[in-house]
């Protein structure tokens, strides 16, 4: 039996734990969180991800577990709309914001409650690996030595495994030229299942304009605050000095701010992080190969999606290929490299259309909108969108009936 390590138990690890499992391989995950990760942000579920979900079965339950999201809307300082658009108006792409939306955690629970028999190593987190023709030594920070036949990282973005297994040269992450923050918030807003996005010009030493990005979920509320500037150093462990930076960025701003940086500094689940783009040409060295945003970061709310997609497609070619990794590893990366590439390419208008720096700006965005959604469909930029969110060829892999 192909003996399979995965590291990482957000999305894309447990997704292509469920599929690994129903070809008959034998699978661990390891995290380096001492449990599942509470809150996270509101994710999408589109386009040929949702075939996946469907094909596992989980559709009716991540539809259960919809966040009640109808659509989003741009505000001024009173809270007065500037502009709108409905998740409905776009059909299975959503547009900006899909009509299928889950919180992170909710979908993670969803994915690990669906595989039976997969061995969960938490608070842990690999060290060393060692490939030879036998396997793969792999060495944990807590959990003993272990041999396996493949390794797959899933550990996004700051990937541990991509820094172990992959050279410096391999690599290289490019940044997007702003930070985001996102937690469980308090408002004194009713939401009525609308994103609220309230619009900042550059200020307090940022270089480029600021948004704040309120929606439901369920019967509280997420924030996600996103500033443009120059990269911040930051430790990556110190939650109250990342809180502390986003409080200073947001100092004396309008509308709902004072009350979100109040509930922010008592919230359990803050996270915080500067955006990039992973840029690297092949995504497997040897028995090691990369999933998710490891090697996918970088789309515009696509990333979850293509994990679930990118799981289905690993899994499918190395049952295909008889667990052969020289096989299975590059027919996964050329059935999945079109995909990615179509997903990750910028909005229109790119960081300055989405943090404009100006109020003119601002105004410019907000207009663009309303005209966005007076057009069949959300013209060509909801019709881009809704391509990219398909473009793959999903094979239906002879999957053995669910044990």
């Amino acid at each position: 039996m192909t003996q399979v390590l995965i590291s990482g138990a957000s999305i894309a690890g447990p997704a292509l734990a469920y599929w690994l499992r129903r070809y008959g391989m034998d699978v661990t995950v390891v995290e380096r969180a001492p449990a599942l990760r509470p809150g996270g942000q509101g994710i999408d579920v589109r386009g040929a991800a949702r075939t996946v979900i469907e094909r596992m079965g989980l559709i009716d339950q991540v539809r259960a577990a919809h966040t009640g999201t109808r659509g989003i809307a741009n505000v001024d300082e009173h809270n007065r709309r500037t502009a709108e658009m409905s998740a409905e108006a776009f059909g299975d792409s959503g547009g900006i914001v899909a009509d299928l939306e889950i919180l992170r955690a909710d979908l993670s629970r969803i994915l690990v409650e669906a595989a039976d028999g997969v061995e969960y190593l938490f608070d842990d987190t690999i060290t060393a690996l060692d490939q030879h023709a036998g396997g793969v030594d792999v060495t944990f920070e807590r959990a003993g030595a272990r041999r396996f036949d493949l390794v797959v990282g899933a550990d996004g973005i700051f990937s541990a495994t991509r820094r172990i297994a992959f050279g410096a040269d391999d690599w290289r992450m490019a940044d997007s030229g702003y930070h985001r923050a996102v937690f469980t918030a308090r408002t004194s807003l009713r939401l009525d299942g609308w994103e609220l996005m309230y619009s900042m010009p550059a200020g307090n030493g940022t270089t480029g304009g600021r948004n704040v990005l309120l929606y439901p979920a369920h019967d509280e509320a997420r924030a996600m605050f996103h500033f443009a500037c120059d990269p911040i150093d930051y430790d990556r462990r110190d939650i109250a000095a990342q809180k502390a930076i986003v409080a200073r960025v947001f100092a004396g701003e309008r509308w709902q701010v004072p009350e979100l940086l109040a509930s922010m500094a008592d919230a359990p689940d803050f996270y915080f992080d500067r955006v990039g783009k992973i840029e690297m040409t092949r995504w497997y060295r040897d028995r090691v190969i990369l999933l998710g945003d490891s090697c996918f970061a970088g789309s515009v709310g696509m990333g979850t999606s293509m994990a679930i997609v990118g799981a289905y497609v690993l899994a499918g070619e190395l049952a295909a290929a008889g667990g052969d990794h020289r096989t299975g590893y590059p027919a996964y990366q050329a059935r999945m490299a079109g995909y990615v590439a179509a997903n990750r390419k910028p909005l229109p208008g790119g960081v300055k259309g989405f943090l404009p720096a100006t109020r003119r700006g601002i105004r410019l965005r907000d207009w663009s909108m309303r005209m966005m959604t007076k057009l069949p469909g959300g013209g060509m930029m909801m019709g881009g969108i809704d391509k990219a969110v398909n473009a793959i060829d999903l094979p239906d892999y002879p999957v053995p009936a669910a044990r």
